[in-house]
């Protein structure tokens, strides 16, 4: 017989905050969060200083794995070119799942507006590491312009997953023609 541990109020915060934020938007009150958690509201306060503190956490916490989603590993020796084009690979093939909302660190920015806050300073965090990504492997794979070229492919990735988030356009068909036009104006290998 196994027993599976129950995950701790806190990992239940952290993923009622990751989840309800996702589909209902950063807004989402304490009382929904406590309850989604099956935590009272003095036991959030005594794990997070506020609710602001708990989406950081949520968000740093799903960090990782998003990375992990969207970027090829380290070892993955493709092209630069490949590479990049792998990570819109993934945000078309995520775009087609219930449930997408496009993407949670861009949202959280949007939403907030002000980049002072925890979630924000996250978010904001997360899509530079994106964007270093894009930089890194413009610079490996000879563009003529590294950092416009990644600026470039983090608005067409922004876009296209608020676009698709908001179910205002599929990105099958659209999201790699768009990006292969940047990379060969770049001069991309």
């Amino acid at each position: 017989m196994t027993t599976e541990a129950k995950p701790s109020p806190r990992e239940r915060l952290l993923d009622a905050a990751a989840t309800l934020t996702y589909r209902d938007g950063v807004g989402i009150g304490v009382d929904a969060l406590c309850k989604a958690a099956g935590v009272s509201k003095r036991s959030m306060y005594q794990l997070f200083e506020s609710k602001d503190e708990l989406l950081a956490a949520s968000l740093e916490q799903r960090a990782a794995a998003y990375a992990a989603t969207l970027l090829p590993g380290a070892d993955d020796d493709r092209p630069p070119r490949e590479r990049i084009l792998h990570v819109f690979e993934q945000v078309e093939s995520e775009s087609d799942a219930p449930g997408f909302r496009g993407c949670r660190y861009l949202a959280v920015q949007i939403e907030l507006k002000d980049q002072d806050h925890p979630a924000s300073q996250v978010a904001h965090r997360v899509k530079e590491h994106l964007t270093g990504f894009f930089r890194a492997e413009a610079e490996r794979g000879g563009a003529s312009d590294p950092g416009l070229l990644a600026r470039q492919l983090s608005l067409v990735f922004d876009g296209a997953s608020a676009r698709a988030g908001i179910g205002a356009d599929t990105l099958t068909g659209l999201v790699a023609p768009t990006v292969t036009t940047l990379l060969d104006a770049a001069g991309m290998r």
